[in-house]
């Protein structure tokens, strides 16, 4: 009897984990995340301190920073390209990230054109099961929004001056949000009572966009702010099915860019409580399986194929900037 009840327990106990084992590899988690930050036109600035390189597109470093800090790696995304090669990029990326800047959105094959097929791809993937965030800062914000509009002649965006360190007010139900619903209650305290959010933007998405277009019913603001003539701008918000995410501000400011004149706030609690948004962010890119096909094809696309160019010493907003040229070509050296 001993015995039976021996083989019997042993029995069960291998069944178990089976199903564990299951369970786990459904919940797999991507311990290696590969980004994707989006390249953008070159700006007036930057050109005229390198009038004979040819760049046509460019990255901060700082968004790069942002994400290696979180525990991600980057991939360049290149401006000027046909569908296919995003589809095909954003098969192997775990995510992208849309970042801010000073371009136009009707440039022909440009940052707003390029940003439309990831988005377009991205609703696809996901609807299909595939999980695949996106995240926009300040200009990438306001650019996904216009694409969920339909991205007509009259852009979904309002006019708004912000260029200061702001708090958050967060809504009501904040807690309820993906984005929000595990930060820390020290973060919170500094997001709220101190100007910790880097802002720099002259339009803005407000409550009225997302009603204009019925975008309320996908939609849901998380956060807000008030630029210099009072105005309550949209400070974050996030899809109710998708995993998009966007904000306003800057956070990777806080921590990697330095130009005095700016006046980022550098304190510890500052770069404490705006590394949620990026450590969210790269989380979420965890849950995304794809993958390239082995090493050596990863080290062909990472950003370390391309140096960074030190232009905060010739008085550029960003410490370091990675170049592209010509546009629409990948280095694999």
């Amino acid at each position: 009897m001993k015995c039976l009840i021996f083989v019997s327990l042993f029995v069960f106990s291998c069944e178990s984990a089976v199903i564990t084992d299951g369970f786990r590899r459904q919940r797999e988690i991507n311990e290696r995340p590969i980004i994707g930050v989006l390249s953008q036109e070159q700006s007036r600035y930057l050109h005229s301190k390198f009038p004979e390189e040819n760049y046509t597109s460019y990255i901060a470093t700082s968004y790069v920073d942002d994400i290696e800090k979180s525990g991600a790696r980057v991939v360049p995304i290149l401006i000027g390209k046909e569908r296919s090669y995003y589809r095909e990029l954003m098969q192997k990326v775990n995510g992208v990230l849309f970042p801010g800047g000073a371009t136009f959105f009707n440039q022909s094959h440009g940052y707003a054109d390029a940003a439309q097929h990831i988005y377009e791809i991205a609703q696809e993937f996901n609807e299909a099961g595939d999980y695949f965030p996106i995240f926009g800062t300040c200009l990438g914000f306001q650019l996904i929004i216009i694409l969920a509009s339909g991205r007509g002649p009259i852009e979904n965006r309002e006019t708004c001056y912000s260029f200061e360190n702001l708090p958050l007010i967060l809504s009501p139900d904040f807690r309820s949000s993906k984005m929000y619903k595990d930060i820390t209650d020290e973060q919170v305290k500094t997001l709220v009572n101190e100007d910790v959010t880097v802002n720099s933007h002259q339009f803005c998405i407000l409550d009225k966009n997302l009603e204009a277009y019925n975008l309320k019913r996908d939609w849901k603001a998380t956060s807000y702010g008030y630029d210099k003539n009072n105005i309550r701008f949209i400070a974050s918000y996030e899809h109710k099915r998708y995993p998009f995410y966007a904000v306003q501000f800057h956070p990777e400011k806080n921590a990697f860019e330095w130009k005095r004149s700016k006046r980022h706030p550098h304190s510890m609690r500052a770069i404490k409580a705006n590394r949620h948004f990026m450590d969210f962010f790269v989380d979420e890119c965890r849950k995304s399986t794809h993958s390239f096909q082995n090493e050596r094809e990863e080290n062909q696309y990472v950003i370390y194929n391309y140096p960074a160019v030190a232009t905060g010493i010739l008085g550029s907003a960003h410490q370091q900037c990675y170049f592209f040229e010509p546009r629409g070509t990948v280095s694999n050296q």
